[in-house]
């Protein structure tokens, strides 16, 4: 297998764009990662493109905006992990040797839908039901597990939301760019305990792309070329417990172990992560899945400030945080996590994130994530989830 790199990177600002759809955003993600890379699209020898809600031509339509050259096309469909799967199957048709140079977009338009997506009729809707697969009941159960097993706080859950919402502030391309503080996060509109509006995802609209070489060839366009460590995909195994209940962390566990011995590295090494924080439960869940803290310490490992920007609690928060801290607890990792905002406020197109939670590590790396430059990044991991089931991890370096 051959090493792979990132020459070529773009994301678009997620939102609303009721006047374009998911092919022009994907276009423009496309083009600006070519102007990014110092390529043209004849370049380019395959295209991945990842979207959830019109995959069948989704590529198709996307090169009739950027250039139809007869090149082999991959649509890719794979819940929320569509765009990093797409990522993926670029990654081993470059290191496979079947190509030197792809193209791997997400996108997603569903700002016109509704919760995640759903357009279901509101009668028969699964929401409420005891075992609902509804996104919002699926994490709010899990963290009410989390909460029965180790004693957490809900506070804690909703003090992952307050970081992003903070971390947000230093992003253009977020969805929202707005600080939310402690009493506001757990005030607002309860959605699905113990997740409220504040510590759920927006929906929208948004488009990322990636152009991948083989380091040999990256060299040609690029003196800081961004290797791909580690690419990882995982499923759901059978476990004996409560269907009722899914299971969002064994795929996350089973992932982070493969990524980490494939890159050669461990939690401490990271400089940084993406994690796929589509509820504020799933942050807290996702540390101890992803190796950054023990099980149990996610709550002490959120209030101790190792993953905010900084790594530590911004003085306004200080004293709401203080009760929550345990001062005995030594964080394993100093990574900072969703340095974006997260799903929470940078939003979360589906098909799109995959890429885009790859892109916001590929800005660290090269220093250009401005107000919010995580210093000295040197190593960083995306991850993302999709229930049905997927996980992917990538893990990139300088």
């Amino acid at each position: 297998m051959r090493e792979v790199a990132i020459v070529g990177i773009s994301m678009i600002k997620f939102g609303r764009y009721a006047d374009r759809d998911f092919s022009q955003l994907a276009a423009q993600a496309g083009l600006e990662a070519l102007k990014d890379a110092g390529m043209e699209i004849k370049q380019v020898e395959a295209l991945y493109s990842g979207n959830l809600y019109s995959t069948s031509g989704s590529g198709q339509r996307i090169l009739q905006q950027i250039g139809q050259t007869g090149i082999p096309v991959v649509n890719v469909a794979n819940a929320c992990a569509t765009g990093s799967t797409a990522f993926r199957e670029a990654y081993f048709a470059i290191a496979s040797g079947a190509y030197d140079v792809a193209m791997a977009i997400g996108s997603e338009q569903m700002g016109k839908q509704g919760l995640l997506g759903w357009r279901g009729d509101p009668a028969t809707s699964l929401e409420g039901r005891v075992g609902s697969y509804m996104m919002p009941a699926v994490f709010g159960m899990a963290g009410m597990e989390h909460v029965k097993k180790y004693g957490t706080q809900l506070e804690h859950f909703a003090l992952a939301s307050v970081k992003n919402h903070f971390h947000s502030t230093q992003n253009p391309l977020a969805q929202y760019q707005k600080e939310s503080p402690l009493d506001e996060v757990m005030n607002s509109r309860m959605i699905s305990y113990p997740n409220t509006l504040l510590m759920c995802c927006p929906t929208g609209d948004g488009a990322a792309a990636a152009i991948l070489c083989s380091m040999e060839k990256a060299r040609q366009f690029t003196t800081q070329p961004i290797k791909i460590a580690a690419s990882v995909m995982t499923s759901d195994p059978f476990t004996d417990r409560d269907l009722t209940l899914p299971d969002i962390n064994t795929l996350t566990r089973n992932a982070a172990k493969i990524a980490y011995e494939q890159a050669g590295i461990g939690p401490e090494d990271l400089s940084q992560v993406e994690l796929h924080d589509c509820f504020a439960t799933a942050e807290i869940l996702h540390y101890e899945n992803l190796g950054l803290c023990g099980d149990c310490e996610g709550a002490a490992h959120v209030a101790s400030g190792a993953p905010w920007i900084g790594n530590k609690i911004p003085t306004k928060y200080q004293e709401d945080v203080a009760p929550l801290q345990d001062k005995s607890y030594k964080p394993k990792t100093t990574a900072v996590v969703n340095a974006s905002g997260g799903l929470l406020s940078k939003g979360h197109p589906l098909g799109a994130t995959g890429v885009a939670n790859i892109a916001e590590i590929v800005f660290h790396l090269r220093g250009q994530a401005g107000g919010r430059q995580v210093e000295g990044s040197k190593i960083g991991m995306a991850h993302v989830i999709g229930l049905g089931s997927a996980c992917t991890i990538n893990i990139v370096q300088k």
